[in-house]
């Protein structure tokens, strides 16, 4: 009772409760002209972390980001979206959509993160998709039936779709977190818990600004 009472307070303070510490537009976010939200429902504040499976600083952020999206109130939708950059990148962005067809991602997300930085079971650049398919044959598909969705139109779609959004939200770096197609946030001399912290205040913006008639 007390822990529910606690998040309902914390979705209700105002922006001003933040003001001490505001974050500063150029330096700790930036804004996005040309935005737009990925897939999350209307009335509902969208987060979404742009990464790389074979981005180190993406590793070492998803547990934290992970645990605070667990804490989020049922207003704030979060998902992530693999930046489809090129080269070495695009092997496992294509892995994360035939992953999420595959109704496997949660059962292989973070396993894939440890493949790559910490067992090296899985090949940072040249991978090919049947190389990653044997991974991903652990969840109970054929590493062919794997590849051949991660080379299908429904995959080749996402990726479209992802680079779009990557373009409008002005991605250049991982891990980016998108507020609402508005504001990018990137890591930077505060580290992964002050791009948290203006993540909250720009969720606190938006739910704010969503209020005022």
């Amino acid at each position: 009772m007390r822990l529910r009472f606690a998040l309902l307070l914390f979705c209700l303070l105002p922006l001003a409760a933040f003001a001490a510490d505001a974050p500063v537009e150029g330096t700790d976010y930036q804004v996005n002209p040309q935005g737009k939200r990925w897939n999350a429902p209307a009335g509902t504040i969208e987060v979404v972390e742009v990464f790389g499976y074979t981005c180190p600083h993406c590793a070492h952020f998803d547990p934290l980001f992970q645990a605070w999206k667990a804490k989020q109130p049922k207003d704030v939708r979060v998902s992530q979206l693999p930046a489809p950059f090129g080269g070495y990148w695009l092997p496992y962005a294509r892995a994360f959509f035939a992953a999420q067809q595959l109704n496997l991602l949660n059962r292989s997300h973070e396993a894939v993160f440890k493949a790559l930085h910490e067992t090296r079971e899985l090949p940072i650049q040249n991978a090919s998709a049947l190389e990653i398919g044997t991974f991903y044959s652990q969840y109970g598909i054929t590493a062919q039936q794997f590849a051949d969705v991660m080379g299908s139109a429904s995959v080749d779609k996402k990726m479209a779709a992802a680079g779009d959004f990557a373009k409008a939200a002005q991605i250049e770096y991982t891990p980016s977190v998108v507020v609402n197609g508005r504001y990018t946030v990137t890591p930077g001399a505060g580290g992964f818990e002050k791009t948290l912290r203006t993540v909250d205040w720009l969720i606190a913006r938006e739910r704010e600004a969503a209020r005022k008639p």
